[in-house]
């Protein structure tokens, strides 16, 4: 059974920087694509940041030069590291594996739909 387990959210204020994990089990984790996705209340679901099986990355317009995604194949982990937050940043943000970055990304209908429980990420002004 996959398993995508996120932490490392919380509050901060504008400027600050988190760093969010995502744990992953149950399939064979180096060769999914993986990535972010972030919703705010009343807003559409939007693609943050995807990272390939081979290590190509790609970044929403709105958090290029200020999010890096990156894994650890031997870990299973995934993570976020998110600088200069702004309060539009604030959103649940989840973890989420498929067979292609679109689709992570929600530029394609989703193909395996494995995505985590989410963890809140809160900016202040």
């Amino acid at each position: 059974q996959v398993q995508l387990v996120e932490s490392g959210g919380g509050s901060v204020q504008a400027g600050g920087s988190l760093r969010l994990s995502c744990a992953a089990s149950g399939y064979t984790y180096s060769s999914y694509c993986m990535g972010w996705f972030r919703q705010a209340p009343g807003k559409e679901r939007e693609g943050v940041a995807a990272i390939d099986s081979d290590g190509s990355r790609t970044y929403a317009d709105s958090v290029k030069g200020r999010f890096t995604i990156s894994k650890d194949n031997a870990k299973n982990t995934l993570y976020l590291q998110m600088n200069s937050l702004k309060p539009e940043d604030t959103a649940m943000y989840y973890c989420a594996a498929d067979l292609e970055l679109g689709a992570v990304m929600g530029w394609v209908p989703p193909i395996l739909s494995y995505w985590g429980q989410g963890t809140q990420v809160t900016v202040s002004s």
